[in-house]
């Protein structure tokens, strides 16, 4: 007697805790009240279904942007239902997944940096959009919409895409000397970020041709080509983009393509009838209430501000450039672009400068 006895009782704990109804549904942690509303979750039959934007969504630094999910059940449950919401963001290599933010009811938390700058649009029942504000180069990617309703999870993937500009990228100490590591400094430092793979394919379709491999986000090297030629991959493969595949983060060394977006100031030139040399140049910028200009906004002010200067000028990496939207004699190619002379010596050969100036 004593032994059934200790099995009985810890089999009908267990019964009360799970909230077990005579009808074969279930709740956690509470009491039923009979309608499926008591202090805990109730089931009977109820599933939860995720309705996210299929598209791709489109958006220029500086915005806010609305990534949209709702959740609805099958069949409609009547009542409100207090359900867990989390935003995340998938890596670009697909390593893991970031924080962004966590909401229960009227509580919410966001995380890293997306704190302060996230929300949920709750602009109507279910509705669990998660609102974005000053959109930045890294928040670029994939989010996951997460709802969980007691034992009920159910996700959807939202993709953010940022209007920009791809450009290759070599520091003045020449071709193929960045590790992976190197190359997202190197791109952070010009107001830019590593490109995508699909960043860089949609380049590609733009006409971007460049014959030197470089390191994209998800650890790959590769480049674009329009023109097919014997130097960069042979004259008889067809256009595309060449590809070497994961290389070692650190051994290996290439170049790298950036990702450039829109500027929340202006570029500009500045001359002296003397020219600069580079430290010259830098101050000029300050005494201007600016700063020397980065090589990605250089690319920024061309791509989205139709920005064409025809003269040389000192950037902040020490490079010698000058952008052209409407090709003409004595400006370089007949195609429009951002030219570059390379990294002349800083304290012998004078330009001009380009400036910026935040708005």
């Amino acid at each position: 007697m004593k032994l059934v006895l200790a099995l009985v009782l810890p089999l009908q704990l267990a019964c009360l805790a799970l909230g077990l109804a005579q009808n074969g549904a279930f709740y956690i942690n509470g009491n039923s009240n009979g309608n499926g509303h008591g202090n805990g979750e109730y089931y009977n039959g109820v599933k939860l279904h995720i309705e996210a934007q299929e598209e791709r969504l489109f958006a220029y630094r500086g915005e806010n942007v609305t990534l949209s999910c709702r959740y609805r059940y099958e069949p409609p449950a009547n009542g409100s239902r207090k359900v867990r919401v989390k935003w995340s963001k998938l890596n670009m290599d697909f390593t893991k997944e970031s924080d962004v933010m966590v909401a229960i009811g009227l509580r919410h938390r966001s995380f890293g940096e997306f704190k302060e700058r996230v929300y949920l649009q709750q602009a109507q029942e279910r509705d669990v959009s998660l609102v974005i504000t000053d959109v930045r180069l890294e928040d670029y990617g994939k989010y996951k919409c997460e709802v969980i309703d007691g034992l009920e999870d159910e996700s959807a993937i939202v993709e953010l895409e940022l209007r920009g500009v791809v450009f290759p990228y070599q520091p003045h100490h020449g071709r193929y000397q960045l590790n992976f590591h190197d190359a997202k400094q190197a791109c952070e430092g010009q107001d830019a970020m590593i490109a995508s793979f699909e960043q860089l394919f949609q380049a590609w379709e733009e006409g971007l041709d460049w014959c030197n491999a470089g390191w994209l986000g998800d650890g790959s090297v590769q480049y674009p080509i329009t023109a097919p030629r014997g130097p960069c991959g042979g004259k008889d493969n067809s256009a595309g983009v060449r590809n070497y595949g994961q290389r070692h983060k650190h051994l290996h060394r290439y170049d790298v393509f950036c990702f450039a977006s829109t500027l929340k100031g202006k570029v500009y030139f500045r001359r002296h009838p003397l020219k600069y040399n580079y430290e010259e140049a830098v101050r000029a910028c300050q005494d201007d209430g600016g700063e020397i200009a980065k090589v990605g906004q250089l690319y920024a002010a061309w791509k989205f501000l139709k920005f064409d200067r025809c003269e040389a000028g000192w950037v902040a990496d020490g490079s010698v450039r000058y952008s052209v939207v409407f090709p003409r004699p004595k400006c370089g190619p007949p195609e429009p672009g951002v030219r570059t002379f390379g990294f002349p010596r800083k304290e012998m050969k004078k330009f001009g400068v380009y400036c910026f100036k935040m708005n």
